[in-house]
């Protein structure tokens, strides 16, 4: 990671966002990087009113009707903004008193995905939480966002659950192949991960050369100064991570998203849910 990008936070009005400030705010005093919070408004086509405009009505009642809905939609519009803004400045004092020095806002109108993307190229972490708003209403375990903004960005994302704490250890989802082996890379040389215990595991089916591939990958993190164990455990990748997150306490789970593997599978739609549900623990997401 380029410790002279920002970690972008993407945080909504719900109490997640607390939880999504906390561990962005950790993560950027880390990196030694700037935290910028970012808030979308999201516009929607339709706004139910609770006057009757139907039936027919003549040429000046309707731009009188069209300067009165107009007029609505500012005001709503204004008033929605200023919400975020008040959040935001919450949020903001939240990650300045946990020590954070460059701490920006950001407020935008418009699609969270295209936010994001055109962002990207100045960002080298985003933080995500698992849940948002919506969540709040379904008590759904993953937000409707979190597999579509993964899908679309090529930087790390920090998917987070509630209740921050400090990562201390981290596991390495390995499978051997090129996405794996920069993940390796990728946390022997952050500052993301100094300190921390990491551990690798290579599940699945056993596979040619796994073992020294295993190996390899573990040298790679002993020479970077990391403790930890490199396991390679038959059997189904979901059960298997989550039952070694519980085993060794893990934090923080490292893996691959959506790239051609051996544990791709894990990786698409309902798999991956139940993968996060079980792991209960932040996951950082590669591409």
């Amino acid at each position: 990671m380029n410790t002279h990008d920002k970690v972008m936070a993407c945080v909504d009005q719900s109490h997640f966002a607390d939880h999504v400030a906390d561990y962005a705010a950790w993560a950027a005093q880390r990196l030694d990087a700037a935290l910028e919070l970012l808030h979308i408004i999201e516009r929607h086509a339709e706004i139910a009113t609770q006057a009757d405009h139907s039936g027919a009505i003549g040429i000046d009642a309707q731009e009188m009707l069209l300067d009165e809905l107009s007029h609505q939609d500012e005001t709503r519009s204004k008033a929605a903004r200023e919400r975020g803004r008040v959040f935001l400045n919450r949020l903001r004092e939240r990650a300045l008193a946990a020590g954070v020095d460059n701490v920006d806002m950001r407020q935008r109108q418009g699609s969270l995905h295209d936010t994001l993307r055109e962002q990207q190229a100045d960002v080298s972490l985003f933080v995500l939480g698992r849940r948002g708003a919506s969540a709040e209403h379904t008590q759904r375990d993953l937000g409707r966002n979190v597999e579509s903004v993964v899908r679309n960005l090529n930087q790390p994302i920090l998917t987070v659950t509630e209740d921050f704490r400090p990562p201390r250890s981290a596991l390495i989802a390995f499978d051997g192949g090129r996405m794996s082996r920069r993940g390796v890379q990728l946390v022997a040389r952050s500052t993301l991960f100094k300190g921390m215990t990491v551990h690798l595991l290579m599940s699945g089916k056993p596979r040619n050369e796994g073992q020294k591939l295993l190996d390899a990958a573990h040298a790679t993190l002993r020479e970077a100064g990391f403790d930890g164990s490199a396991e390679m455990i038959a059997g189904d990748p979901e059960t298997v991570i989550a039952r070694q997150v519980q085993h060794h306490a893990i934090d923080m789970l490292v893996m691959g998203a959506y790239s051609h593997s051996p544990i791709r599978s894990l990786l698409v739609g309902s798999r991956t849910t139940d993968l996060l549900r079980a792991a209960k623990i932040p996951a950082l997401l590669l591409r």
